[in-house]
């Protein structure tokens, strides 16, 4: 039987005139990515899904919500009450204040103080789809919280753990920090040479439509680059499509335990799973894919790649099979053609994109049709 996982992922970079997956002279390079910021009408209703999954919160007021993980820092998701359900952007850390001055001067645009609750400064830029990219330093540190320690495992003949059982508990899995979001865009290519120039990003791995390498990638996975020092796989995931559109967050917890017994926790408090649990290809996270009541996707993780800054991009085939080297299928929820009104709207997206000047044309449209059906 033909192994559906051969050739999936390339360690070789790209070929002769491919994209070199980061910027000759970026205006500044990002530390990491710090918050996501969002509008919901019902906070209450939004901080019971945090709680459930895992997130501790710092401001809880009739008109903001701020979520923290376990680790050190800021808050990783800062919520205002809105009329209606929105994302409304990233934020990046800047390595120093000088950064924000320097990227803000760049793009002719000025340097802002934060809100006391978080501290610090802020430039506020948009990129190629209107989105709004906000880059800070100097925030208020918060100090860490005792984490979800990891299990002790007896692995073979190797033995850890004598006289002891596992007895992991069935409750909110402790989310340690925001590792990274995935976007989608109707200027793939645009958009991604925007966060390479500005934000110093730099490429893990491109995914192109199957047998359709020769018309360059549809998705990205892009890391920060820290030198020497080892970052995730990807801080910024971004992957073309009909509508300018937040795809999901991805939030990290201490092991397999804490993700397992963490999504029992959410199915016994009847939230909505999407996919999962299974280990991804590109970045080799352990996955686990939720809804919140407002319909965002959001994913506990656990044990991520970290590359430094020598690794050249991988290239592989973008397959629906191909997202993960285990687990069940990917369904039709996580991939967006489940019957409803996401899929509607993704529908009426693609007839509106069609009709535009962007990447998204009649044969990248059949190209993720090929995906889906993989």
């Amino acid at each position: 039987m033909e192994d559906p996982h051969r050739g999936l992922h390339s360690e070789h970079g790209a070929l002769a005139g491919e994209h070199p997956g980061r910027a000759a002279n970026p205006v500044i390079k990002v530390h990491d990515v710090a918050w996501l910021e969002f509008e919901k009408p019902d906070l209450v209703r939004a901080e019971a899904f945090a709680r459930a999954f895992g997130f501790t919160p710092t401001l809880s007021t009739e008109h903001e919500l701020h979520l923290r993980g376990t680790d050190p820092g800021a808050p990783c998701v800062l919520i205002r009450r809105g009329a209606r359900s929105r994302f409304l952007g990233p934020a990046f850390r800047a390595a120093a204040r000088s950064d924000v001055l320097r990227l803000a001067e760049s793009a002719g645009r000025p340097v802002a103080k934060l809100p006391e609750p978080v501290g610090g400064v802020v430039a506020d830029l948009a990129d190629p789809n209107g989105l709004r990219v906000r880059v800070v330093s100097d925030t208020h540190e918060l100090p860490a919280l005792p984490p979800q320690e990891p299990h002790t495992f007896n692995f073979g003949h190797e033995t850890r753990r004598t006289n002891a059982t596992q007895r992991p508990p069935r409750t909110p899995a402790r989310v340690r920090r925001l590792g990274h979001v995935v976007l989608q865009t109707t200027k793939y290519r645009q958009t991604l040479d925007w966060y390479l120039g500005h934000l110093g990003l730099i490429v893990s791995d491109f995914l192109f439509h199957p047998g359709r390498r020769d018309r360059g990638p549809v998705m990205s996975f892009v890391r920060c680059d820290r030198g020497s020092s080892p970052a995730d796989h990807h801080t910024l995931a971004l992957t073309l499509g009909p509508a300018n559109r937040y795809v999901h967050s991805a939030y990290q917890v201490a092991d397999l335990d804490a993700l397992a017994a963490g999504g029992e926790y959410l199915r016994e408090h009847g939230y909505h799973h999407s996919w999962g649990i299974g280990r991804h290809v590109q970045g080799s996270q352990l996955f686990d894919y939720w809804r919140d009541p407002d319909g965002f996707m959001v994913e506990h993780y656990s044990d991520g790649d970290l590359f430094d800054n020598t690794l050249e991009p991988g290239w592989a085939p973008m397959t629906a099979s191909g997202l993960a080297q285990w687990g069940p299928p990917a369904t039709a929820d996580f991939l967006g053609v489940k019957p409803g009104k996401e899929a509607l709207r993704e529908l009426r997206a693609v007839f509106s994109a069609l009709r535009e000047d962007n990447e998204f044309d009649a044969q990248r449209f059949l190209g993720l049709l090929k995906v889906a059906r993989s």
